[in-house]
């Protein structure tokens, strides 16, 4: 999918800056091999087997195994004390002196620990050795976009390819000039023969595949695949949302209540609504006329009364 952009950089790569050096090995390998195991790409040979990591969940079960237990210790004892079958007696003789001229000075003194102790030799061995050769084991044994190392590689590559794209379409669009002209008469055809419509379709692809790549969904799926927990909690996550759904439904449910009470209570009042427009109608030109009386029969008009 990306063999025509990894030829371009390199090729540029090597026109530009002289150098034989590879470039974007991640990507380069995976286009040839695939999503192989890392430890393909860290040997560069097939495994014969793929033993890949268990993740175990910690049980609660499994946290109390390991615990001391101290049993009835402290339970049944008398209200005297606690009786732990030492008898002391007067007149004990612990074998110690304090007179230095005594006869048993040397032979009953304390041995402090004086004497010559042969040396302890220390063995190092090296982690990994009873892995047998072929056999992809642990981090080893995931692909290469499941291994953390090999995907952040392999997502910075693309970065890097999408850097190297943008800015040759930004070129393409000012090599006009005598100058910019002159400097590519020498260079590969694969470089000359190229089109910044041409181009911009290659930056699309890698734009695409590095969009699917970094997106959230893929995250979620990484992590997934890396911690059980993980999935634990997406897990609590999506039911809080489906509680706060069935929460936000019984209030949908509930406000459609209260919209069709409130529109019974509009159809029971509106007859009562026009009669009372009718009557402040009546009572207006009444007013009206009692005024026009007053003031020998002129026109009177109340302003203000919209019914």
């Amino acid at each position: 999918m990306l063999e025509k952009q990894i030829e371009l950089y390199a090729a540029f790569t090597n026109f530009v800056c002289d150098c034989s050096e590879p470039v974007l090995p991640m990507l380069t390998f995976a286009q040839k091999k695939g999503n192989v195991t890392f430890y393909e790409w860290k040997t560069g040979k097939v495994p014969v087997v793929v033993e890949r990591p268990v993740v175990e969940e910690v049980t609660p079960e499994a946290l109390t195994e390991n615990t001391i237990d101290w049993g009835d210790f402290g339970k049944g004892t008398d209200d005297v004390g606690v009786n732990a079958g030492i008898t002391v007696e007067d007149g004990i003789d612990w074998g110690i002196s304090l007179d230095p001229t005594s006869e048993g000075a040397d032979a009953g003194g304390i041995d402090w620990g004086e004497s010559s102790v042969a040396p302890v030799e220390i063995e190092i061995v090296d982690v990994g050795t009873d892995c047998p050769e072929g056999v992809a084991r642990g981090e080893d044994a995931l692909s290469l976009l499941d291994n953390s190392q090999s995907r952040s590689q392999f997502i910075d590559e693309l970065m890097e390819l999408e850097t190297f794209l943008t800015q040759r379409i930004s070129e393409m669009g000012e090599e006009g000039d005598v100058v910019a002209m002159s400097q590519f008469q020498l260079a590969p055809s694969v470089i000359q023969n190229q089109t910044r419509e041409h181009i911009q379709g290659m930056l699309s692809q890698v734009q695409d595949l590095l969009g699917r790549l970094t997106s959230l969904r893929m995250q979620h799926l990484f992590m997934i695949q890396a911690s059980p927990r993980y999935v634990e909690r997406v897990s609590e996550m999506l039911r809080q949302k489906l509680k706060q759904a069935d929460i936000l439904v019984l209030k949908a449910a509930t406000m459609a209540e209260r919209r069709q009470e409130a529109l019974q209570e509009q159809s029971r009042l509106e007859p009562c609504v026009d009669l009372l427009a009718g009557r402040t109608r009546e009572l207006q030109k009444l007013i009206e006329a009692d005024i026009s009386k007053r003031y020998h029969n002129r026109p009177v008009n109340l302003m203000g009364v919209n019914i």
